[in-house]
């Protein structure tokens, strides 16, 4: 690692995708320095999360590449922008895909995490300028998810920085930048999960285990899980998921099957998939009259639903949230907290630590449906 004088443009080593699919690759990288708002930030820990393999593979998103993703991390600020007053050098914190101004309406609201100025990047350019910081031989690499943290080194809006105390340690917490936070969110905050609830959730993945802890500790009753992958059962009982549904194993529908065991549906459902189609069963899983379906997952390929509105005409509601629906910067202090009192799982997500030089097995093991969340050292 070889840098100039901060503020100046410094290099670095990122891992680079330079097409769907294709392997990353190790890169030296020119990152400019942070603009008005921005900081610029040493990585210490990434993980893995399943949008960089959606985005990465390409399948129903506008290819753009090449390209740095991750978005789950904690880092080290090197220098801040003009304007940033919150952050400084030297402060540790955990990225956000999307930040919170605190200025727009919807930071205003409480009804809203949809900051107008911070939402979720999608087109591969910092917010505040259209441009990327990254580049090689000054030719533009695009960011992901305005964090980009396959790098050594990043910049990002100070509003995607949540400011850490020096005692959180800098390592697996880094999943609660996006998954985890998504998933207790989506049963606390989104459906507001009560006591003696029934739960079921489609897909368990990280995001899937974090509803299912946020549903246990809400007092729901029965949490019933619902994945093709029959290994993802035995991890399930650590975060509460009391029954299990492999769709395989039956010849109806797992809409019906849901209605069977559970005398005409549940109190709520959640797609943490990303397909449309589970995202109709999970409407068609819960109950008339008060039935919610949440949908967290991220789509990889078809995006528009299809849906009867027999079951939204007797009751039911279908909800989307992003990061859990938390105000980023004013909540997510919340649950960090949380955590160092042991009162929320978190390292139990990280199944797989790796080095920064084994990138590409980490994008291998969560293909293959090996791993939860494998978290990557970058610095030290």
């Amino acid at each position: 690692m070889s840098k100039t004088h901060s503020p100046q443009t410094i290099t670095c080593k990122a891992a680079v995708a330079w097409g769907p699919g294709e392997p990353l690759s190790i890169e030296e990288v020119e990152l400019a320095p942070p603009q008005p708002m921005e900081v610029r930030i040493k990585v210490i820990s990434t993980s893995l999360c399943r949008s960089d393999i959606t985005f990465w593979e390409s399948r129903g998103h506008i290819p753009i590449f090449p390209r740095i993703f991750g978005h789950e991390a904690t880092g080290i600020i090197e220098s801040v922008g003009e304007g940033v007053t919150d952050l400084h050098e030297g402060d540790h914190i955990l990225t956000v895909f999307t930040g919170e101004c605190k200025k727009c309406r919807h930071c205003k609201s409480d009804k809203s995490n949809m900051c107008e100025t911070l939402r979720m990047e999608r087109k591969g350019l910092m917010q505040s300028d259209q441009k990327t910081r990254f580049s090689i031989n000054g030719k533009p690499i695009y960011h992901f998810c305005a964090v980009s943290s396959f790098s050594e080194y990043t910049v990002l809006h100070s509003g995607c920085a949540i400011k850490l105390s020096p005692n959180v340690p800098l390592g697996k917490i880094s999943v609660l930048g996006c998954g985890v936070a998504a998933g207790l969110g989506a049963a606390w905050k989104v459906a507001d999960v009560g006591k003696g609830s029934t739960v079921v959730i489609f897909g368990l993945g990280t995001v899937g285990l974090a509803v299912a802890q946020g549903a246990k500790l809400r007092g729901a009753s029965r949490i019933i899980g619902v994945d093709i992958n029959p290994d993802k059962f035995e991890m399930g009982k650590v975060f509460g998921i009391t029954e299990f549904i492999n769709p395989n194993d039956y010849k109806q529908p797992t809409q019906e099957v849901i209605k069977d065991i559970t005398a005409g549906g549940t109190d709520y459902s959640f797609e943490c998939v990303g397909d449309v189609g589970v995202i109709r069963t999970a409407l068609e899983s819960c109950c008339d009259g008060w039935g919610m379906a949440v949908i967290i997952g991220v789509p990889s390929g078809q995006m528009e639903l299809s849906a009867h509105y027999g079951p939204l005409l007797s009751g039911r509601t279908l909800k989307g949230t992003l990061l859990g629906g938390w105000k980023p910067k004013s909540e997510l202090p919340m649950l960090i907290d949380m955590y160092m009192k042991k009162e929320i799982q978190i390292d139990e997500y990280v199944t797989h630590e790796l080095p920064f030089s084994d990138i590409n097995k980490a994008y291998q093991l969560m293909r293959e449906g090996k791993c939860l969340r494998c978290v990557i050292h970058v610095g030290n």
